[in-house]
């Protein structure tokens, strides 16, 4: 991971909004991996599945402390976007009309 040196705030801020969009972008990826997920799951349970939830904050912590950056707010960020992203898939298991 290579950071730009900035000689300007102007700088700086055009750098930090092309990494919000790259942000936003894996996001998305993110999203629509997530969609499909739901094409291999059965139930909600199955969609709610704490292992997995926890495996996937335990590697995204251990990113962030290899990373510099503060493994709380990592955690944190992926609570909230696992759990908006478990109400897409549940909403894609009721469309398939699994449920």
């Amino acid at each position: 991971m290579e950071v730009k040196k900035c000689d300007t705030l102007e700088e700086l801020r055009k750098e930090v909004d092309k990494v919000d969009e790259k942000i936003v972008e894996l996001i998305a990826v993110r999203n629509a991996y997530i969609k499909q997920a739901a094409g291999f799951k059965q139930t909600v349970d199955e969609i709610k599945s704490d292992d997995r939830i926890d495996e996937v904050l335990g590697h995204v912590r251990h990113m962030a402390l290899t990373l510099g950056v503060s493994p709380n707010m990592v955690a944190d960020i992926y609570k909230k976007m696992i759990d908006e992203m478990v109400e897409t898939e549940i909403a894609e298991l009721r469309n398939r009309g699994a449920f």
